[in-house]
This record gives C-alpha cells, structure tokens and sequence, in this order.
C-alpha cells in the first residue's frame, strides 16, 4: 500500500470518519427541559443507528482509502472496494436524514413525550459527517481539485543532469536503480581514461588521433532525440501494456519517481518499481527529476 497515492478527496473522506467517530460518542437525542444531569444515551445507544449510520460510515470511507492506496484495486462481484466504499458512504448519509426526520423512531409516544423529543448533537454531527464522507467520494473521481495528491511528491535534493537518475531510485529515496541504456556520469571502463570537455592531456597521457570532420560531427550527434528521466505524477495514472490492451497492469502513484525509458509520440513507456514496464497515456502535469 503506498499512502502517497491518497487523493484531496480521500483526505476529506478520512476527515469526515473521524468527526463520525467523535459524533457517535455524543447525545442521539435532545428533550425540552431536560437537566444537564440528565442520562442521555449516545448514538451507541441505538443499534440501527450504529449499523446504518456509524459503521457503515467508517466501512465505506476505510474501503475508499484501502482501495486507492492498493497498487491494483480488488474487485468483488465485478465492483472494485472503491465503489463499494461510495456505496456505503451515500447509505450511511441516507440513514443519518431518516433519523434526524424520525429520532424516536417506531416509538409511540403516548402523553406527547415524542412532542419533546429531538435530534440530539451526536445525530446532528453525524448527518454532516456522512453527507461531507458521500459528497467527497463521488465528487473526487470528477472533481479535478480534489484528484490531486494529499501528500505532494518529494523533489530530489539537487537538479540532475538531463536524462539522469534522481538519488535514491524508485520512490526516492530508495535503492539505487541501473537507468534503461545506462546512465550519464559513470565512471570510465579500465583502458578508457576521462578527459575534461575542452581540456588539455595531463603529461604521459597518449594524445588523440585527429579525426576525420565527417567522423567528429557524426560523433557529436546524440544517439537519439530520446534519453530516459525520471519523473512522478500529480495524481494516480494508469499503465497500460505495450500490446495495446485496454487493461491496465500497474497504477503510477503520486510521490514515486518512475523511469520512462522512451516515447511513444505522446506517450511514454515507464517502468516501475518490480521492472514491469508498460504505456503511460496521460502525460499532462508530470514532475520531471
């Protein structure tokens, strides 16, 4: 599970569980003239309450945030956790306004106590709650604010050269990882001294042959208008396979850094962490190392 792929809307998602939470401790109802002594019973107090309210929504927003963390979201009956999560949410808020309408529920109220009777704090808090946890989960997928990353991606420490690898590798920082082709900077093989751009052979040290002007601008010319960077996305963007499937085999997740090792027109073949590679779509706001 990688955290760093949580969205601004997940954010609020966990947000508005947590004020559930701490509205599910609260009065479930309020009485006219009532003492502040009195016994009133919280929102645990009531077992639809708690099922229909409560728990369903810390179920959905726990499977909203497990299913977007997840590299490869888990389907169940054809749906992924996240939609079931949105399920649960848009349920608990239904149920929370069908107790704020009726907090007595199926009682009588003989005497005109039910006249008394209101929606207490904890049942006011948790209407908001859950209608804030339903509107997050649907509106995240459409709403651009909210697709964007909770936790922004790290920069590297120090700008690299064109095409070189940020410190740390993958998810940085991390293990070092080996560029696709090489990387610029590497020390020179036994037999193949470096000698400084422009500058001038150390004594003892062979000179170089003259070489032909065809040869010496053939060399100067780039090996291709290609070499491969690093770079991370805002929000979470899907690999494809390099075979065309509409499929996707991996999710690229905010605050990772990832190795495109070439272009496609205006697409970029990535590799990720385990050396799948695959087809990245939608290169628009990616951050280059």
């Amino acid at each position: 599970m990688n955290i760093r792929s949580l969205t601004r809307g997940d954010g609020v998602v966990i947000g508005a569980a947590v004020l559930l939470l701490i509205a599910s401790f609260l009065d479930i109802y309020s009485i006219d003239g009532a003492s502040d002594s009195a016994d009133i019973p919280s929102l645990w107090g009531s077992g639809p309450v708690v099922l229909g309210v409560v728990l369903a929504g810390v179920i959905g927003a726990a499977l909203i945030v497990v299913a977007r963390a997840m590299p490869q979201p888990k389907k169940v009956a054809g749906l992924d956790l996240g939609q079931f999560g949105i399920a649960f949410t848009v349920f608990a808020a239904w149920s929370a306004l069908g107790n704020i309408f009726d907090p007595a529920g199926a009682f009588d109220g003989e005497g005109g106590f039910v006249d008394e009777l209101g929606a207490g704090l904890g049942l006011i808090l948790a209407l908001i709650a859950t209608l804030v946890m339903a509107a997050a989960a649907v509106a995240t997928p459409l709403v651009p604010a909210l697709k964007g990353a909770l936790i922004p991606a790290a920069r590297p420490a120090a700008p690299q050269p064109y095409g070189g690898q940020p410190q740390g590798g993958y998810g940085y920082p991390g293990a070092q990882q080996q560029p696709y082709g090489g990387q610029p900077g590497q020390p020179s093989q036994p037999g193949q001294p470096g000698q400084p751009f422009g500058g001038q052979p150390q004594p003892g040290q062979a000179q170089p042959q003259p070489q032909a002007p065809q040869q010496a601008q053939a060399q100067a010319q780039p090996a291709g208008d290609f070499s491969p960077f690093w770079f991370a996305v805002p929000v979470p963007r899907p690999l494809f396979a390099e075979d065309g499937s509409p499929t996707p085999i991996a999710e690229l997740a905010p605050g990772t850094w990832y190795l495109a090792v070439e272009q496609r027109g205006a697409n970029l073949v990535a590799q990720t962490q385990d050396g799948r590679r695959g087809v990245l779509q939608d290169t628009s706001g990616i951050q280059r190392g």
